[in-house]
């Protein structure tokens, strides 16, 4: 409950007069045009540009956050931080850069959800698909009103525990659980990131628990595992290669069929492989699809169905 004259903790959110207010609607703090794959997002639309926005704030207080500069604001920061663009705005400006997308990333969305969702109504209607990169602390209300708009999602899965969370980002594990479930059971194409810490998530344990975890939602839902680097008030050493080229190997061992390695160094940590015939599909480097053979969401080599938006 936020009592009168006061903020949320996200700081961009105040009750007036027993009304809650958002600070920073349309107030555009990050503004890019990004190859979808940067999400990262490797079964939908590939190899086209999403229009990247964000608004300032962030309902997470990691230590470790990677775009701390946008997420983790002062008080009453988010009156003034940014420029203004209408909802409009920015669909106009994803149609003249000819986006297939329009992502609200690089801070949490539902921060700014109801900007977000105001845009994402005009983008639908002209034919713009949208996108949340999220943490996915979200109420199933909110996933409830944007579902009908809401085409893709990369929810970023901290950890495996709760103590993690509680300790390292000041939420809980479990609503983030569930709505991985309940976006995919919205016909919301999902996929999954967790950035491995050394020291805090990256046990083999914790890794195999999150594979298997998500093969019960599907065997066919990506799973990317990033390498950490230190940023804002962290100063653990980053992840080794050697470690995020593991984690891949125990979440294809679990029986995943898309995982995915990043923000390494690697000739094959991105490349998708068709799980009927091994051949393969798609080669990546870095943002850049060097060769694609996918067909109808279709193998070209065996005819075997690859889940996703082709």
């Amino acid at each position: 409950m936020i009592s009168s004259g006061s903020f949320g903790k996200c700081n961009v959110r105040k009750n007036i007069d027993g009304k809650l207010f958002s600070l920073n609607y349309g107030r555009i703090i990050a503004e890019n045009i990004d190859p979808i794959e940067k999400k990262p997002l490797f079964h939908f639309l590939p190899a086209s540009l999403s229009y990247s926005i964000a608004c300032a704030g962030c309902n997470f207080k990691c230590f470790f956050c990677q775009n701390y500069q946008i997420s983790q604001i002062e008080l009453e920061e988010g009156l003034w931080s940014g420029v203004y663009c209408s909802p409009s705005d920015i669909v106009k400006k994803a149609l003249r850069y000819d986006c297939k997308s329009i992502s609200y990333t690089y801070t949490e969305p539902t921060i700014f959800f109801e900007f977000a969702f105001d845009t994402s109504i005009i983008a639908k209607e002209n034919k713009i698909k949208n996108v949340f990169v999220t943490n996915g602390y979200m109420t199933k209300e909110a996933i409830d009103k944007i579902a009908p708009c809401l085409d893709a999602a990369n929810v970023d899965l901290k950890g495996f525990t709760d103590d993690f969370y509680r300790k390292y980002t000041g939420a809980r594990l479990k609503p983030v659980l569930e709505n991985i479930e309940y976006m995919k059971n919205k016909d919301i194409w999902v996929e999954v990131t967790t950035l491995l810490i050394p020291g805090l998530n990256d046990s083999r344990e914790e890794i195999k628990a999150i594979a298997e975890f998500l093969k019960s939602i599907s065997d066919e839902l990506p799973w990317h595992i990033s390498a950490y680097y230190p940023q804002y008030k962290s100063s653990i050493k980053a992840t080794e290669s050697e470690k995020i080229l593991e984690a891949v190997s125990i979440g294809k061992g679990t029986g995943l069929k898309y995982v995915y390695g990043g923000n390494i160094i690697s000739d094959n940590a991105e490349n998708t492989i068709c799980p009927g015939c091994g051949k393969l599909l798609i080669r990546r480097r870095g943002y850049n699809l060097l060769e694609n053979n996918i067909e109808k969401n279709m193998c070209i080599f065996c005819k075997n169905k690859i889940n996703g938006f082709f």
